[in-house]
């Protein structure tokens, strides 16, 4: 097996875990860490934190490769979700989105601005210097948050609910479907989960496969304690081991 084959499907793996929810309300300030595998393989470490500070809500993500794999291909991935705490369906109206990108030669960094009350967001992408304003619908989150949110949402076994979302320069909606319930082993010992699958548009390496799964905890907290997806060869799986909860 070759390595190079597989960077990139690995990389995308560790960017891929930003995208589990952080913390319920409840439980905030909250920080979870995983560990992130390929094929059984240690990749890398991928954190997830949310506070709240003056009436704001910050959801902050980052995904780390380990030191064998930094040798060949470093990873340093950030994400940042700003929420406003108010009247908008939990956790709140996204303000403010920054992804910010470092895998090998492969760079990325973009924000964007909503504007709610206006149905306005603004793209910025800073390597190109790429600018759009965006219509949006109301209740619109920015990808990470809009986990967040189906984290919090009243989820029943063999349905699906829909979040409306923006990532890029254009609008998305995802579904998100309430597989079974299952019982599995975790640092928290063995507890009932909710497996949930949210139908993310496949891209790049992912294309054909889609397959993404995330368990949670079967209570009111609904800690993420797996999140699994199938690429090319394998399988990566990010597994909670530790922090503040």
């Amino acid at each position: 097996m070759k390595i190079k084959r597989y960077t990139r499907f690995i990389t995308v793996s560790l960017w891929l875990v930003c995208w589990l929810p952080a913390a319920l309300a409840e439980t905030v300030p909250e920080k979870l860490i995983y560990d992130l595998a390929w094929s059984g393989i240690k990749i890398g470490t991928a954190t997830q934190e949310i506070v709240e500070v003056k009436g704001m809500r910050r959801i902050t993500s980052t995904a780390r490769s380990n030191d064998w794999l930094s040798l060949f291909l470093p990873v340093e991935d950030r994400i940042e979700s700003t929420l406003l705490i108010d009247r908008a369906p939990f956790p709140g109206s996204t303000q403010h989105y920054r992804m910010q990108i470092r895998e090998g030669k492969h760079r990325r960094d973009r924000e964007i601005s909503f504007d709610p009350r206006s149905g306005k967001a603004l793209y910025l992408d800073h390597l190109s210097g790429e600018k759009a304003e965006i219509a949006i619908g109301a209740n619109t989150y920015d990808i990470y948050a809009s986990f967040f949110y189906a984290r919090y949402a009243k989820l029943e076994v063999g349905k699906s609910f829909h979040i409306a979302v923006l990532d890029g320069k254009e609008p998305d909606v995802i579904e998100v479907k309430v597989l079974r319930k299952e019982k599995i082993s975790t640092i928290l010992g063995k507890v009932n989960t909710i497996v949930i699958k949210p139908l993310v548009k496949p891209k790049g390496v992912f294309e054909g496969k889609g397959s993404v799964l995330i368990w949670l905890t079967d209570d009111a907290r609904r800690i993420p304690v797996k999140v699994q997806t199938k690429v090319t060869v394998g399988s990566v799986t990010a597994t909670l081991t530790g922090g503040n909860y």
